[in-house]
């Protein structure tokens, strides 16, 4: 069990980040897990084992090594976003910026660690990362070249629809925050984590406990986490937790190549497939990276579909997320049931 310790100071300081690097590092550990039965992840996974020809055997070596099924995961593969939304380069960059004497102390770490290390290939492993610790950079190039090759190839294609996840479940605990406190805003956060007494709980396989010490609280929604959650505390920054997003069930969730033909008439072929997308709220750059259009384009028919009462719009920073309606959804629902020619 761990026990994160807060101070007065702290609960003003509890902020969300969206991570598009913390989603890449924690679905290397969902990779780790393929072969169990039920995953949630399973269409993702499937859908990469189609990519993995585009990746280099030994970048996906060396990852497999850095971030293994269990245990330790070296802290500076996951630095903590600077704002709520970042992109993937410019965490990169935080990592690439990394202290050498850090990294190689980590890794040092990571190819003694019991847990981590569990399993066939300790020596092999060991022995590839004590080569990067010898490095004058302690492996900081090639690790950013392989993260960078593998984001492009497993979560770049499938990011709108992460990131759109991930900020409903940001909307939704800022929601639960204003109306209730930290104290609603913590309640479900995942069924591992409790709060009480201004300490959060968080149930792992070892005992520890963690000042925040004035710094706040770091909480990062990963979708990939599942069904962990990450922790980091040692870190000069405010502690962070990463935990699975509300809703996750929907991620994968497959939509219609073809829409209702009857709804498309009415619609436009284009805004009934739009309709269909926006099971998850998503920003006009999203849906339209989504939908393969223009933002000017798009825009265009998401204003018409809210006119029509078939979309709802809100803001959440600097973006205006947009998703179905109850409309919407029955509007699809009555479609779906009629013959398609």
């Amino acid at each position: 069990m761990i026990h994160l310790h807060f101070t007065a100071t702290d609960l003003t300081r509890v902020r969300f980040a969206a991570s598009p690097l913390t989603e890449t590092v924690a679905s290397l550990r969902t990779l780790a897990a393929a072969g169990r039965g039920g995953h949630l992840h399973r269409p993702w996974i499937a859908r990469f084992a189609e990519r993995t020809s585009r990746l280099r055997e030994h970048d996906l070596d060396l990852l497999r090594a850095l971030v293994r099924p269990a245990g330790y995961i070296p802290d500076f593969l996951l630095p903590p976003p600077s704002r709520r939304s970042s992109t993937f380069g410019d965490a990169l960059a935080q990592v690439a910026d990394t202290d050498p004497e850090i990294v190689a102390r980590e890794l040092a770490h990571l190819a003694a660690h019991r847990a981590a290390q569990h399993g066939p290939g300790h020596e092999e492993r060991r022995t590839l990362l004590q080569a990067l610790v010898r490095r004058p950079d302690a492996g900081i190039g090639p690790v950013t070249e392989a993260l960078d090759a593998y984001h492009r190839v497993a979560i770049a294609p499938d990011w709108p629809r992460i990131d759109a996840l991930l900020n409903d479940d940001i909307a939704y605990r800022l929601d639960a925050l204003a109306e209730g406190g930290v104290d609603r805003m913590m309640t479900n956060l995942h069924p591992s984590v409790t709060f009480a007494d201004q300490t959060l709980r968080i149930a792992k396989y070892y005992e520890g406990h963690a000042d925040c010490g004035g710094r706040g609280l770091l909480l990062v929604p990963c979708a990939f986490a599942w069904p962990d959650v990450l922790v980091r505390t040692a870190q000069p920054e405010s502690p962070s937790v990463s935990y699975s997003p509300r809703g996750l069930g929907r991620l994968w969730e497959k939509h219609p190549e073809q829409t209702s033909s009857a709804l498309a008439g009415v619609l436009g072929q284009t805004r009934a497939a739009l309709l269909t997308q926006l099971d998850l709220p998503m920003s006009t750059s999203q849906a339209a990276t989504q939908m393969a259009l223009a933002a000017p384009t798009l825009s265009v028919h998401l204003q018409a579909l809210r006119a029509a009462g078939l979309l709802t719009s809100r803001r959440a920073g600097r973006q205006v997320l947009y998703s179905r309606t109850d409309l919407g959804d029955r509007l699809l629902t009555e479609a779906g049931r009629q013959p398609t020619p």
